[in-house]
């Protein structure tokens, strides 16, 4: 299945792809590509609805076997029947839903099809911009906003079939949540609840996403990850998600986009509840858009034709910075040993030291000019009463001199170039946990916050830019709260991340369905 970049590279020369000519027509082509797609072949035995993967729920869609309509309305009650208890979904566009679904099945009477996700429903984290939708950022200044277009990844699945059914939680701005709080929460929406338990965390900064996929409310979201947003949720509620490689996938619409010193953190990927969903996704989504600049044109790799038994695979189930807990390193070391006899060969292999100067840059980096960057984004959209989480760290912040941040640049490149060398020179895909624990509780208790930071097993991954898929392995030692793994690979090389994932899921089951 190629993207719009993906049928422009072969439609277009090399010189006239880079000067961004034949859009139109590749756009086109892309479409009637996606439009004439074989249903991709779907390895979820689930059979309800609003549980069955996007892949299985496209496929059904296209054999006619459920109507757009029918997937809408399913979808619609079950966020009615969770939603108020998890607060994942922070707005909602059910009557525009209902529309559209109506119009995409009047086509597909007539053997029209949009795109390969033709009705699938879906929902969006509200720091992407929704055209005709309120998309506040979780920020008061923009309580009411509503963005005149769509953000590039939102247009995409759009144009790919995907019905929008709303807008889920996250902290303002994606970064700055509420004092004490230990979940997606802002002063707009409140705090989102885990699906496995209400008094649990969803992580964030995806975390209204990531809650409302695991709980059965949209085939698939879309959220964001600076410093572990999409990885965190994903470990905390359960599912799959992905960080695709840095610049594969526009960021252009996002409250927090391209440009400027964090340029290469940000990375934008979707989340589902099986593997085989984010290798449906992706491709989409990525490639260039002419507005994000640094955005580049690389060809999407096809996860099925890697060959599990030639890669060499290195693991750690503990970094030695985060507090991690037995279950978490157990879950981790099984994943590993699950991999012994199906690939080359399987290491335990930790790059600490590699480890500890990437995200000691990474903090320096970040706080290198006392988050100033943060107020000028509140002055950007007119936000006098933002983040009181972040109101109170300024306080006690004082920014770095210009030789300073430079120098922990220069340090984090050096970091990242050496961390690169060490998997490439002796591995193909790298295990790892995601945070030191399973869900925590949602009300911190004063004085608890893990002095590690929370960039610690997640913000390495956003420095050095390489993608990252979690997928969950294993549970908490009472069986009810989720623990995910996260398998790592070098720069463009999803593709080794999605197979050893799905081999994962297999032997793990991934995703569960959470009790509520």
């Amino acid at each position: 299945m190629k993207s719009v970049l993906q049928q422009l590279a072969l439609d277009s020369s090399r010189r006239d792809f880079l000067q961004g000519r034949n859009l139109v027509s590749a756009a086109a082509a892309a479409a009637a590509t996606w439009a004439s797609t074989p249903v991709r072949a779907s390895s979820d035995s689930s059979d309800e609805l609003i549980f069955m993967s996007t892949t299985k729920l496209a496929g059904l869609l296209r054999a006619k076997k459920v109507s757009a309509a029918e997937a809408v309305e399913a979808y619609i009650a079950r966020q009615l029947a969770v939603n108020d208890e998890m607060n994942a979904v922070v707005m909602n566009c059910y009557a525009r839903a209902r529309k559209e679904a109506k119009a995409l099945d009047e086509k597909a009477s007539r053997g029209e099809w949009v795109g390969p996700l033709h009705g699938v429903p879906i929902t969006l984290k509200d720091s992407l911009d929704t055209e005709g939708v309120i998309t506040t950022g979780a920020t008061y200044g923009r309580e009411q906003y509503i963005p005149k277009k769509d953000a590039t990844v939102v247009a995409r699945v759009r144009k790919a079939g995907a019905i929008v059914l709303g807008k889920t939680n996250t902290p303002e701005f994606t970064l700055g949540g509420l004092a004490g709080i230990n979940a997606a929460s802002n002063l707009l929406y409140g705090s989102s609840h885990n699906p496995y338990d209400l008094t649990r965390s969803t992580s964030g900064s995806s975390g209204g996403a990531g809650a409302i996929v695991a709980a059965g409310g949209a085939s698939f979201d879309i959220g964001s990850d600076w410093g572990g947003s999409i990885r965190g949720p994903a470990h905390n509620n359960g599912i799959a998600g992905i960080k695709p490689t840095s610049v594969r996938v526009p960021r252009t619409g996002h409250i927090v986009d391209y440009g400027g010193i964090f340029d290469l953190w940000q990375q934008i990927g979707p989340l589902c509840r099986r593997v085989e969903d984010l290798g449906l996704i992706t491709p989409i989504i990525a490639g260039p858009d002419f507005h994000d600049a640094s955005c580049a044109p690389v060809p999407w790799p096809n996860p099925a034709a890697v060959d599990l038994k030639k890669l060499r695979v290195a693991f750690f189930a503990d970094n030695g910075v985060a507090e991690t807990d037995e279950d978490t390193k157990k879950t981790v070391s099984e994943a590993a040993k699950w991999l012994e006899g199906v690939t080359a060969s399987v290491k335990q292999d930790l790059p600490k030291a590699i480890l500890e100067d990437l995200y000691d840059a990474r903090t320096k980096v970040t706080n290198g000019d006392a988050w100033a960057f943060y107020k000028r984004m509140a002055e950007k959209w007119g936000t006098k009463n933002f983040s009181p989480a972040v109101a109170e760290r300024m306080k006690t912040m004082q920014p770095v001199s210009t030789g300073e941040l430079i120098e922990s640049w220069d340090k984090a490149d050096a970091a990242k170039s050496r961390m690169l060398h060490w998997l490439t020179s002796s591995y193909d895909v790298l295990l790892c946990p995601v945070a030191g624990k399973p869900a925590e509780i949602i009300d911190r208790p004063p004085g608890s916050a893990p002095a590690y930071g929370p960039w610690s097993y997640t913000g390495v991954f956003n420095s050095t830019g390489w993608p990252v898929v979690v997928v969950r392995c294993g549970s908490s030692a009472d069986g009810k709260l989720p623990i995910g793994v996260q398998v790592v690979a070098a720069p463009w090389r999803e593709d080794i991340c999605l197979a050893v994932a799905s081999y994962l899921e297999s032997k793990s089951g991934g995703w569960k369905r959470p009790p509520i």
